[in-house]
């Protein structure tokens, strides 16, 4: 074999050495892009899932924070309504006509007596809780051996209504704590009522 057949020979097994790395080069290329295009996608949808989940957690934040808004605004407007109720009901039980507001402070000293010798404290304003409402109440606890029932030369600052003394032992049943108590447990209906409500949003 002559020297050009010799080159011709190494050259061709260069090039031919040449054409194969290039070709495993083209493959590992193309493998590395489908790797890293396979890596891109799944932090594309990584990143779609997160932004989602944020957008959900703060469209949740802003929904909790409306309906924390709307619950105090609702509350609001309930108290409001109830002031107004309870104070119109203190304003009916003072403009009674004198005979039905006897009649009531009547029943209520019958439902509140229990030894039958205490001391009616009327209010400083009113004047229909007076001897013969408390003569009358004593006529009719008579029978049952409680008729001793006597009026206070006290007055109370609460309103209308009276305070039922004997000793230290005190019984308020002025206007202003009869219309207080139901309006507490109208409160609390109210209160489990919203609740309610808001539990069901």
């Amino acid at each position: 074999m002559d020297p050009q057949q010799v080159i011709d020979k190494i050259l061709t097994e260069a090039q031919n050495e040449a054409g194969e790395i290039r070709g495993q080069a083209e493959q590992q290329q193309a493998a590395e892009q489908t790797k890293f295009d396979d890596l891109m996608a799944s932090f594309a949808e990584k990143t779609q899932q997160m932004v989602a989940q944020a957008a959900e957690a703060e469209k949740a934040q802003i929904l909790a924070m409306a309906r924390m808004e709307a619950m105090k605004d609702y509350l609001a407007e309930k108290t409001r309504i109830l002031d107004e109720v309870f104070e119109r009901s203190r304003e009916q039980v003072r403009q009674l006509p004198d005979g039905e507001y006897r009649q009531l402070m009547k029943r209520l000293l019958l439902a509140v007596v229990e030894s039958g010798d205490e001391q009616v404290v009327p209010g400083k304003d009113d004047s229909r809780i007076d001897q013969r409402l408390v003569d009358e109440v004593n006529a009719e606890l008579k029978d049952k051996g409680k008729g001793g029932l006597t009026l206070s030369d006290e007055r109370h600052a609460q309103g209308g209504g009276f305070i039922l003394k004997r000793g230290r032992i005190q019984t308020n049943v002025t206007t202003d704590v009869l219309v207080g108590q139901s309006r507490g447990e109208l409160e609390i209906e109210l209160s489990n009522d919203l609740f309610q409500d808001s539990g069901a949003q």
